[in-house]
């Protein structure tokens, strides 16, 4: 399908369906995550134990993403995101009704597996029912508002936790997930902008999936591990570096909080950008900006310079939010999308829960700069590797551009793509287009 047959398009008009789900289950999020490790605590856990089941969260969405793309394929991403909701809610309940450490913990890998589904349904959702020139719009949008529900979570939980203690944060997640579900229901379905092909099941499959691109997990693939490990580390950087010099708690949730709101509000323009001119244009500054400025962290020793680099690191994970999406629905066969983005979020969490993994191994053989430093250095690497992989055109026509001349193909330069698709290795699918 090329743009001219494409029917006009607006975000606002599946703004409801599309995003009102992803704020929803975003709010149920927030609620929860700060109280988590308190109500370990309270149920007599140690603080180790009480950090190991607030990680659950992670861990359950990581081993989760493979069978939530199984899940997806076979319900299909709306009746998915309902039951993601579902189990999200459920896993509240029984987080607030929890008796002993042992049911929290149960909790919180039931939540990281919803977390897996929803976000996978969704991401796939849109991929299916937004043309591809709004496609980086679209998905920065999405990332944007599961931020916002995040940002508002701990809020509506705060005023709850006051009148009727810490358990109600529960009740408020899971009335969020509910409403999350609810919307996802009663939403009309969307028209798919794909045309759909018959295709043989066995190509469909994870396996297959993985021996087909497995080219390309291997070299933008490892992009996504490099940035999830770098937007993930900065979100411990900041907190610790601010202990470490000094600072008072409550100035430092003010500085993690208006990095967070700097965050919050560049996704749009960064999904009109690479949408228009290209996905490089985004994935590019926005790692180049968060090591440079995670590099610079260990020279703060004064709030006011840690609030300037708190601002750089919100800004720069902000344009890129959303593009670690876009990236997987660009490359994304259309008859295994769910399969392929399953893997694709399976790397994203890999990086997420290496990133600060990796801070913390070196600043205990070390120092907590080096650690920063080494994150920040990622970055870098991160940033080299994209730019010689991600396309330096924009999508058109349902493919990444290619032009020979410019030495950039669909993912890769000309040079190394050119295949049985012609000189530029331009094939219907995008994943295809990668060295041989």
């Amino acid at each position: 399908m090329t743009e001219t047959d494409e029917a006009p398009f607006s975000l606002r008009s599946i703004a409801l369906p599309a995003f009102g789900p992803a704020i929803m289950f975003g709010a149920a999020e927030g609620a929860v995550l700060p109280v988590v490790a308190l109500t370990a605590l309270h149920l007599g856990a140690s603080v180790a134990a009480a950090s190991v089941v607030y990680a659950l969260i992670g861990i359950g969405s990581l081993v989760s993403n493979i069978p939530s793309a199984m899940i997806t394929q076979r319900l299909g991403e709306r009746f998915a995101i309902v039951l993601a909701s579902g189990v999200s809610a459920s896993a509240m309940l029984v987080a607030m009704l929890a008796p002993d450490v042992a049911v929290l913990a149960v909790a919180m890998l039931l939540i990281g597996f919803a977390n897996a589904v929803f976000s996978l349904a969704r991401q796939s959702f849109l991929t299916e029912n937004v043309p591809v020139r709004w496609r980086a719009r679209a998905l920065s949008s999405l990332g944007g508002s599961a931020r916002v529900g995040v940002f508002i979570g701990p809020f509506l939980a705060a005023a709850a936790i006051h009148q009727w203690g810490i358990r109600a944060a529960y009740a408020v997640g899971l009335v969020a997930a509910l409403t999350a579900g609810g919307i996802g229901l009663f939403s009309a379905d969307l028209v798919s902008t794909v045309r759909s092909t018959e295709v043989e099941p066995e190509t469909t499959t994870i396996r297959a999936v993985l021996r087909s691109h497995r080219r390309l997990f291997l070299t933008i693939g490892i992009g996504v591990i490099l940035i999830s490990a770098v937007r993930a580390s900065r979100q411990v950087v900041l907190p610790l570096w601010a202990e470490h010099i000094g600072l008072s708690p409550t100035a430092n949730s003010l500085i993690y909080g208006v990095a967070g709101a700097v965050d919050m509000a560049v996704f749009y323009p960064a999904g009109k950008v690479m949408d228009r001119k290209g996905r490089l244009w985004v994935v590019l500054p926005s790692m180049l900006l968060l090591g440079a400025s995670l590099m610079l962290v260990p020279l703060c020793h004064h709030v006011g310079w840690l609030l300037v680099l708190a601002l750089l690191l919100g800004f720069g994970n902000g344009i890129g939010s959303g593009m670690v999406m876009t990236l997987g629905a660009d490359y994304a066969p259309a008859h295994a999308r769910p399969a392929f983005l399953g893997i694709w979020r399976f790397l994203s969490d890999l990086g997420s829960c290496g990133g600060p993994l990796l801070l913390s191994v070196i600043t205990g053989a070390a120092t907590l700069a080096a650690g920063v430093v080494s994150n920040g250095g990622i970055g870098f690497v991160a940033a080299t590797l994209l730019a010689y992989f991600v396309p330096r055109t924009p999508i058109v026509t349902g493919r990444a551009a290619a032009d020979p001349s410019s030495g950039s193909g669909v993912g890769l330069p000309a040079r190394a793509s050119a295949g049985r698709d012609g000189p530029a290795g331009v094939s219907d699918d995008p994943a295809e287009a990668v060295p041989r």
